[in-house]
């Protein structure tokens, strides 16, 4: 029998459930889910050579990670029907303080897909414009750094080197070097 054949034999069964995620299993397969199908934004924001990150401490991780601007979308009771794309724009602004004259998707993403069914949509911020001074929401405890491209490399290592996780979306900056980004 194929994995495909096993996935669709067997039912998906909900092990645990709390307010965000779930626990659940199919066959002999376990894997987390986010309820009430919330997807999320993360956002590619580069402004006049920098890339403009994000430090939060991650529980999960028992230490602080460097990431892309990110959120939830719809979220909040009430706008379970929120657009993709301001989300992403007001998570943007309320992460690190800059707004997006236009937001462009490039597409949906699986960070841990043979763990976890959560996607997110990449958006790259384009024309962005210092509004505020970020930091998040209350309790978020984000500090927003503007990371030279071409210091990225080194800012990541000394940030490694300090104990610090490391997105994996930060593998698009420093693997693929796509030119525009030099």
């Amino acid at each position: 029998m194929s994995l495909e054949e096993e996935f669709t034999s067997q039912p998906e069964e909900i092990r645990w459930e709390g307010r965000f995620i779930a626990a659940k299993t199919r066959g002999r397969w376990e894997y987390v889910s986010r309820t009430r199908n919330i997807r999320a934004a993360v956002i590619l924001a580069i402004e006049a050579g920098h890339v403009i990150l994000v430090e939060q401490f991650r529980v999960p991780l028992g230490k602080p990670s460097i990431e892309m601007p990110a959120g939830l979308i719809g979220d909040v009771e009430g706008s379970e029907d929120e657009d993709a794309v301001i989300a992403a724009a007001r998570e943007l602004e309320e992460e690190t303080g800059y707004r997006a004259g236009r937001m462009e998707s490039l597409g949906e993403f699986h960070s841990s897909p043979g763990m976890v069914t959560e996607s997110f949509t990449m958006f790259r911020a384009h024309d962005l414009v210092k509004v505020g001074e970020g930091g998040g929401t209350e309790g978020e405890g984000i500090t927003v750094h503007r990371v030279p491209l071409a210091g990225l490399d080194d800012f990541l290592a000394d940030k490694r080197a300090a104990g610090y996780g490391i997105d994996v979306r930060m593998l698009m900056l420093l693997g693929a070097r796509i030119p525009e980004l030099r």
